[in-house]
């Protein structure tokens, strides 16, 4: 106990140090950070995980006292980010927006969709509306962190304060700024997803898994972020662990692609693989089709690659250069007009990409038209084409263990 009022005001009931303070801020951060992540995002917004009644309160407890985000309005909110990517509807895309807007001002970004009743209303379905939501969760959102604030300065005193103000800054600086900031702006990219998603580092740890922004996007409703061998995430490390101990069941995992060797002519099994493996069709053409190809071009002309086309433009060829400056665009178009072969491939990656988002119904004739895709690719006589559609007719879905 403190001996005086001064020692109560520095360091409260507990009288911590500075070591104490930091281990304590750090698993309180990384509490809320899964509170987030694993709740909000993978249980609520996406329904790619339950967990048990007790620890989803827990979650929504915490979420309450340290972040005083309602999760209606936070399904909503990334729900509409999703269905809305890199357009003017988006809550928070640095291509609409702005890089430095969404980084440094994203819990304005965020209010502000808070605001837009209507979207809220229409992509909030399904969230919490039990007793306590509708009385003190939602109605006493600013409570939580108010009652937080005391606490910290009863335990820890003037420390504790300093302690709060770091953690009411976590989420706004690492979710609003960092994920939805950066997690569109920098990192890798394993799918051609149709945004501009990221991967901030193959190593979810921090900030709970979200760094594995661009395979989210992929894969929206699929409880683990991780998707290739070297990568790691820390929420479905915390899933996993949920579950061998009853607390979480893992609805569902994005689907692991299998290829059928000889496979002469694609099938429903190939399409069906097709649609939920699009981005990772549309990687393979650019990694397997068109990157060589850009490679020949460059030693045909005695050049580098780098003095053949700059990498932006490169980059370009995989979308139609969606996202490429209108100049840029034109200079990229221009470039593939005067060569007949990189104009061939783009033809062609823009007709299976039509083949694949098309929105008819009628499975049949989808099918109909990948298979007449795979018949001209076969008689374009370029061969990482042809090598590419023999092995898109193999696909097929491989059962997934969760």
């Amino acid at each position: 106990m403190p001996a005086s009022l001064l020692d109560f005001l520095t360091g409260g009931l507990v009288q911590p140090g500075w070591a104490t303070l930091a281990v304590y801020l750090l698993v309180a951060t990384q509490l809320t950070i899964f509170s987030v992540t694993l709740y909000l995002h993978r249980s609520i917004a996406h329904r790619g995980v339950d967990f048990h009644p007790l620890l989803a309160h827990f979650f929504r407890f915490w979420n309450w006292i340290t972040t005083s985000m309602i999760a209606r309005e936070w399904a909503a909110i990334h729900r509409k980010h999703h269905a809305k990517c890199e357009t003017e509807e988006d809550p928070h895309s640095p291509v609409v927006k702005g890089i430095g807007n969404v980084f440094w001002h994203g819990v304005e970004l965020y209010r502000e969709a808070r605001a837009d009743r209507a979207s809220i209303e229409q992509y909030g379905k399904g969230c919490p509306d039990d007793w306590i939501e509708r009385k003190l969760y939602t109605p006493h959102a600013t409570l939580g962190p108010t009652l937080l604030l005391f606490a910290s300065f009863a335990l820890f005193g003037f420390k504790g304060v300093a302690v709060w103000a770091i953690q009411m800054a976590w989420i706004p600086f690492w979710a609003a700024g960092v994920v939805n900031g950066l997690g569109h702006w920098w990192g890798y990219r394993n799918f051609e997803t149709d945004d501009t998603a990221t991967n901030l580092s193959p190593w979810g740890v921090w900030i709970g898994g979200e760094e594995l922004h661009n395979n989210h996007h992929a894969f929206p409703s699929s409880a683990k972020f991780a998707l290739r061998k070297w990568e790691f995430d820390i929420g479905w490390a915390a899933i996993r662990a949920a579950q061998a101990l009853g607390l979480a069941k893992v609805l569902r995992v994005a689907p692991a692609l299998d290829v059928r060797p000889n496979i002469k002519v694609p099938d429903m099994e190939t399409m069906k693989a097709l649609l939920a493996h699009r981005f990772q069709a549309m990687t393979d053409f650019k990694r397997g089709v068109l990157a060589p190809a850009l490679q020949e071009e460059a030693a045909a002309r005695g050049l580098r690659l780098r003095r053949l086309l700059p990498r932006k433009l490169r980059h370009g060829l995989a979308d139609d250069g969606r996202w490429l400056s209108p100049d840029a665009r034109a200079q990229m178009h221009a470039w593939v007009e005067e060569s007949p072969r990189i104009r061939a491939l783009v033809e062609a990656r823009a007709r299976l990409a039509q083949v694949l988002t098309a929105r008819s119904n009628d499975a049949a004739e989808r099918l109909h038209q990948l298979q007449a895709w795979c018949r001209e690719a076969e008689a374009s006589g370029i061969h990482a084409l042809q090598a590419y559609a023999a092995r898109l007719k193999g696909y097929s879905l491989q059962a997934t263990r969760a």
